[in-house]
């Protein structure tokens, strides 16, 4: 058996672990609930014994295993070694993550947050492929975001960089307020849970959106993308303000970092072309200079379910082909 990867996708509900190969095929699958947590070296070991399962399903065993990638939730600290408070896995508390792994399985891990994790699965073998400069944005719970910049993911100084959720798109006095405590934020205005917690403030309890829903309390940017398909009019008028503050956002990276491709996932995938993608490449036209906006496209993420058990290997490949070069 050839050189194969391992890669590890933990959540805070679940946890994906898969085996496949450089050239990007995936040849074993596993994914369970994340469980109880707050016992963070048991909890390693559960995970050490996921992989090896996995392997031995496959036919495989760890021998054949280059390295691991881990996509785990940051806060990472400045080595990328340790996870320092993720706030959905609970107990977890500067966890030496990729050591503990390491002395697990006896293979070399690499660990990045879930954002940068992403960003490489799209690169390695989804929408980004190809391009060297690439900006994902994700608009799931929060906005997260990923840099692949000139070739190589971009991680910053203390593996801070790509925050891009927090980039300021709203300047009035009373701009919403973000859940990092900042005002006017993107994840502010375009993040599920900021967006969901608008709906159901906004809509009257009669709207097609609290119909869909059944009832104006479970609304959810699902429910949006849905009734603007119908053309109701709050729905839309809710779409075209989730679209202009994105482009606003996207314009500010462009104008940074002139990328390639900026690659959209989740709520904008959901939405599609003419509810986001159209109106959101036309409103960043208008608001970019042209010899940066012609050089950028706005395109949809493509690994969709597949993301989960492609993030852990991207960071894997990553990983192998630094190997390579050093």
């Amino acid at each position: 058996m050839s050189e194969l990867l391992v890669g590890i996708d933990i959540g805070g509900t679940k946890i994906v672990t898969s085996a496949g190969r450089p050239s990007g095929d995936v040849i074993a699958r596993t994914r369970r609930a994340t469980g109880p947590l707050g016992r963070p070296r048991q909890d390693v070991a559960e995970i050490a014994r996921d992989v090896r399962a996995l392997l031995a399903d496959a036919g495989a065993s760890l021998s054949y295993v280059a390295v691991v990638g881990v996509s785990a939730p940051g806060p990472l600290d400045a080595s990328g070694r340790r996870l320092l408070a993720p706030p959905n896995l609970t107990g977890w508390r500067d966890v030496p993550l990729a050591a503990w792994l390491e002395e697990e399985l006896g293979v070399d891990v690499h660990l990045d947050n879930d954002a940068n994790a992403a960003a490489l699965a799209e690169w390695q073998f989804g929408a980004a492929q190809g391009y060297e400069d690439v900006v994902y944005l994700t608009m799931s719970t929060g906005v997260g975001s990923g840099l692949i910049l000139g070739g190589q993911i971009y991680r910053g100084a203390g593996f801070a960089a790509g925050e891009a959720g927090h980039l300021r798109v709203c300047w009035d006095g009373d701009a919403d307020l973000c859940s990092c405590g900042l005002r006017g934020c993107l994840e502010a205005y375009t993040g599920g849970a900021a967006w969901t917690r608008r709906l159901r403030a906004i809509a009257p309890a009669d709207s097609r959106l609290a119909e869909l829903a059944g009832g104006r309390g479970a609304i959810t940017p699902e429910h949006v993308v849905a009734a603007a398909r119908e053309g109701d009019p709050l729905a839309c008028s809710e779409m075209d303000r989730w679209n202009r503050y994105l482009a606003r956002g996207i314009s500010v990276l462009g104008f940074v970092l002139a990328p390639q491709v900026v690659v959209l996932g989740t709520i904008a995938v959901a939405a599609g072309e003419a509810l986001c993608f159209g109106p959101v490449r036309e409103a960043v036209r208008e608001q970019i200079w042209d010899v940066i906006g012609e050089g950028m496209q706005i395109v949809p993420a493509a690994l969709g379910a597949e993301l989960p058990e492609r993030a852990g290997l991207g960071v894997a490949l990553s990983a192998l082909q630094a190997r390579a070069r050093s």
